[in-house]
């Protein structure tokens, strides 16, 4: 009979490693030495499932490149990042849930995210009372960051948000500056209702009007309808040159595809919100508009390192309109944790510290220059208005606004 014996050092030994491991401190074996690994994780808050999860994984997988990468160059010595990652649905409700559940996660040091402008409503509050870092690659709306009185009296409502992309009080006029441009005087909008929609349209009718143009009629929908008929009847009545639609690809696709039906053969526009390729898989038509953030990635040699990396990832899912201002956003966040973590004893303690790094970062990224205002708007406000060629996106002019 083999008979163990325990001395009384060894269960001493035992009980201090299981306690180091139920703190969240790892050994890295192979080190030689024991040396303590401590992990901060890096959430991210995006559609991953439903109409708009092609973008959301997009945003993901982006992410979780960023921190393969920084892992793998010891990019934070002594510190080892995870990827923290939930499915917000497009919906403000289950959007405030994901936040709520990174918030009270002590390991969660920053979140990159929403997709949705309506939904960083719910998760901005909710992380900046856990003094969490959000960065955002895709919200638009300029009232996240400067808050309702904007136009006239802008205040940063939350120090903890952030984001890569430019805004909508950027991106209407742009897009009007274009239709304009394209000798376009007449247009009808339509939005769904949604912070994002209603801001872009508000944004693009200002400029619209000021440069000359006239807004022949003014539509909403809601964002789970399907059969625009009605209102495809009142814009047809007004005979415009164009639509202009603020919402995303969901219902522009299929808009897009009735008003051809009815015989509304004019070109819809929308704002980045329509800038993916299901946009044409659900109605685009040839001869459709949009404008997004930024220049085509593909074009940029800043990027050559994020779309070689994401290639060789394998990653099932493309980075869609938004995977580079993800990446640069989780960047930004690792390049703060730099200066936060270097003598933090737990990510819990250096969230704090990270929201004020964020402020100064400022480094160039697969988009171009990342950096941040004091509104945390991003420094860059490069735009470029796509056009559907033969079934996809062709860009058509890259610049900023005038």
């Amino acid at each position: 009979m083999n008979k163990r014996i325990y001395s009384l050092a060894g269960v001493a030994v035992l009980a201090a490693s299981l306690a180091l491991t139920g703190c969240g401190a790892r050994t890295d074996a192979g080190t030689g030495g024991g040396t303590a690994t401590k992990v901060a994780k890096i959430g991210v808050i995006a559609p991953l499932s439903g109409d708009l999860s092609a973008m959301g994984l997009g945003i993901k997988n982006s992410v979780d490149l960023a921190i393969k990468q920084a892992n793998a160059s010891n990019a934070i010595p002594g510190w080892k990042l995870e990827l923290a990652a939930e499915d917000d649905q497009a919906t403000p409700d289950v959007g405030k849930n994901a936040a709520t559940k990174l918030a009270s996660d002590d390991q969660v040091i920053g979140v990159v995210g929403t997709l949705n402008s309506g939904v960083a409503q719910s998760t901005i509050p909710v992380l900046d009372a856990a003094h969490i870092a959000q960065v955002s690659p895709a919200n638009t709306n300029p009232a996240l960051t400067k808050g309702a009185d904007y136009t006239t009296a802008p205040a940063r409502p939350n120090a903890n948000y952030f984001r890569t992309c430019t805004t909508d009080d950027v991106q209407g006029p742009f897009a009007a500056q274009y239709l304009l441009g394209a000798g376009i005087k007449k247009v009808a909008t339509v939005h769904d209702k949604t912070p994002y929609g209603q801001g872009l349209v508000t944004e693009f009718t200002k400029a619209f009007t000021a440069g000359g143009g006239t807004v022949v009629d003014a539509e909403t929908i809601n964002p789970d309808d399907d059969n625009f008929s009605a209102v495809i009847s009142k814009v047809k009545a007004a005979g415009p040159d164009a639509v202009y639609y603020g919402g995303v690809y969901a219902e522009a696709g299929p808009l897009a595809k009735q008003m051809k039906g009815a015989g509304l053969s004019v070109p819809l526009m929308g704002g980045d919100g329509i800038y993916d390729g299901n946009f044409m898989k659900l109605g685009g038509n040839d001869g459709d508009l949009a404008t997004s953030v930024g220049a085509p990635v593909e074009t940029l040699s800043s990027a050559k390192a994020f779309l070689d990396g994401y290639k060789a990832a394998a990653y099932a899912d493309g980075y869609s309109a938004y995977g580079a201002y993800a990446y640069d956003a989780a960047n930004a966040i690792i390049a703060a944790l730099k200066t936060s973590l270097a003598s933090a004893s737990d990510a819990k303690s250096a969230r704090e510290g990270t929201i004020t790094a964020l402020a100064s970062v400022s480094f160039d990224g697969a988009t171009g220059k990342v950096g941040f205002d004091k509104y945390g708007d991003s420094v860059a406000r490069v735009l470029t208005v796509y056009k559907v060629v033969d079934g996809k996106w062709v860009a058509e002019k890259t610049g900023e606004l005038k």
